[in-house]
């Protein structure tokens, strides 16, 4: 089966604006993603999914591939699904533009996984670190989105139940503390379709756990969809804000 790689990116980025372009590190964000995606084996291409002309350009200019989208897609899955209707490929990754670290071998795990277990979609999670007890980053914080398992397909990859911001299952503990942060997964925002599951779930409402929890991925779920997760050792570090990105210069900065 054919696989393509799509990255999303917009300039627009309500935390941190021109997001793709920040070169401070040399070269552009988005460079740093495409570059990790080039390298997965199962994909025989990657391409940039943009609304904006300078992300094109850039893309372009370090001989990249890019295509326009429209300027009203609100989730960066729409924004693949309009550039996937374009392509030849069976199965369809949607990778963000702001994961620079992504592990090329992650991608290949998606693409194998919905492939082997003819699942509407598929993903990844890792267990969060034991000395994560509180705050940012934990399973407390609800800009972590942690992922229910359900159904044991293999040994490193599960069916899932449910996503949420919440703490799922709730510590019934004196004071709700967390004593086991490992037992809860972190979900990683990259996904594997079959083409035309990507365009059926792009012309599907959202639903009322998807409104309530700002989780796209829910409408899967309340549409009677099958998500599969691979359990992979950690996450490698997304940029949301302008303290991620900084941190990421430093890190790359350290590796010169």
């Amino acid at each position: 089966m054919s696989a393509a790689i799509i990255i999303p990116a917009r300039y627009a980025s309500t935390r941190l604006p021109g997001k793709p372009l920040l070169s401070e590190t040399g070269k552009p964000l988005i460079q740093y993603a495409y570059e990790q995606a080039m390298k997965a084996k199962r994909a025989s291409q990657v391409v940039v999914a943009t609304d904006d002309a300078r992300i094109k350009a850039v893309v372009e200019g370090f001989g990249g591939a890019a295509m326009m989208t429209r300027g009203d897609h609100d989730t960066g899955s729409a924004r693949a699904a309009e550039a996937a209707g374009a392509l030849d490929a069976d199965i369809i990754v949607n990778l963000q533009g702001d994961e620079p670290e992504i592990d090329p071998a992650h991608i290949d795990r998606v693409i194998d996984l919905v492939a082997k277990h003819n699942a509407f979609a598929a993903t990844l999670v890792c267990a969060f670190p034991p000395e994560a007890r509180a705050g940012h980053g934990s399973p407390d914080d609800p800009s972590a989105v942690k992922a229910i398992l359900g159904k044991r397909l293999e040994d490193d990859a599960f069916e899932v139940w449910y996503f949420t911001r919440h703490i799922c299952p709730y510590p019934r503990l004196p004071d709700g503390a967390i004593s086991h942060p490992e037992q809860y997964y972190l979900h990683l925002g990259i996904y594997a379709f079959a083409r035309e599951n990507l365009l059926t779930f792009a012309q599907t409402p959202p639903g009322v756990l998807e409104r309530a929890e700002k989780l796209e991925q829910l409408r899967i779920l309340e549409a009677g969809g099958r998500i599969v997760a691979g359990l992979v050792s950690t996450a490698t570090p997304g940029i949301d804000t302008r303290g991620d990105y900084d941190a990421f210069v430093r890190r790359q900065t350290a590796r010169r």
